[in-house]
């Protein structure tokens, strides 16, 4: 009965230190800033967003999400509402985007100010000002694949006019032709040399007329490959060029590297030391228990004075039975 008793108090005080613990860690988490009300209708998804979500205002977390719903003034948009502490400067120049924590598919808001000439927003908690929402790199990236679709599809129809069995042919004709001209040029120059002016004059004139023939074909079959070059010039332009889909594929996959490194260099660390603080609460916690159960009056007389064993001063030899 005493050893229940005494197990009943363990567990008691035990129950006390957590619920000390949680409401210490409840205090020291509390927020008592002062906040304001934002919403965002867009007409993009929201995939990965989630309520208490980070609400960024250029990378420094200014709020979090309070609400995720469908905007019943707008059929078809998504309405996010959200708070932002005092610090954030909420003019009519902030726009919002959706950001993405790395490789772990949670979104958040980003915040930002177009740099135009603004006021302040004056907030409302029955009815919040609205934030435009811009689209995301990744939405845009999304919304550009057709068009690049489209342009290497453009791309390899050309390249097959370019190669088609025709223009292959024309080539190989020209290349006849100039052969069979520059034998008609030894022709005449044979015929010099041997004098003979009328086999030289109709011979020139065959020639000439050859190789008009030949420069004619050439012409058609150059067009053919110029105007085939300049849509391929075009296309690639327009897919290299300031702003075209290559440039923003690179600024994507640069964003997506950043934010891998931050997340190596930040977040993995803090998650290592919490594992290891942890552990070391465990072992501490198996060693409060496992002093409990081998002697459970220490949690009300303490562990006691420790007597001297053999050998150590003050020892003395117990009488035996």
């Amino acid at each position: 009965m005493e050893n229940k008793s005494h197990a009943l108090a363990a567990g008691a005080f035990v129950l006390v230190v957590v619920a000390m613990l949680v409401g210490l860690a409840a205090w020291l988490t509390r927020d008592t800033g002062e906040h304001r009300l934002f919403e965002i209708s867009s007409h993009e998804s929201v995939t990965g967003l989630q309520e208490q979500a980070p609400v960024r205002y250029k990378g420094v977390t200014v709020g979090r999400v309070q609400s995720i719903a469908l905007d019943r003034e707008k059929a078809g948009n998504v309405l996010v509402r959200f708070a932002v502490d005092g610090t954030a400067p909420m003019t009519t120049a902030t726009f919002a985007t959706l950001g993405f924590q790395g490789v772990t598919g949670l979104a958040f808001i980003q915040l930002d100010d177009s740099g135009a000439p603004s006021q302040a927003l004056a907030t409302n908690d029955e009815q919040p000002p609205r934030i435009p929402m811009h689209a995301s790199l990744l939405s845009r990236l999304s919304d550009q694949g057709a068009g690049l679709l489209t342009q290497l599809d453009e791309a390899s129809q050309h390249v097959n006019q370019l190669l088609a069995a025709g223009n292959q042919k024309k080539l190989m004709d020209a290349i006849d032709h100039m052969g069979q001209a520059a034998a008609n040029i030894g022709q005449l120059a044979h015929a010099v040399d041997q004098s003979n002016l009328g086999g030289m004059v109709k011979d020139a004139g065959v020639a000439f007329k050859s190789l008009k023939t030949n420069a004619d074909r050439l012409g058609e079959m150059s067009d053919s490959v110029g105007t085939s070059a300049d849509a391929f010039k075009r296309m690639s332009e327009r897919m290299s060029g300031p702003g075209g889909t290559l440039d923003a594929i690179a600024q994507g996959s640069d964003t997506l590297l950043t934010t891998g490194k931050t997340l190596n260099t930040t977040l993995v660390p803090r998650i290592n030391r919490t594992v290891d603080d942890t552990a070391r609460t465990v072992r501490h916690i198996g060693r409060a228990v496992e002093t409990v159960n081998d002697n459970p009056q220490a949690l009300l007389l303490g562990n006691g004075t420790v007597l001297p064993g053999p050998g150590e001063p003050g020892f003395s030899q117990p009488n035996a039975r």
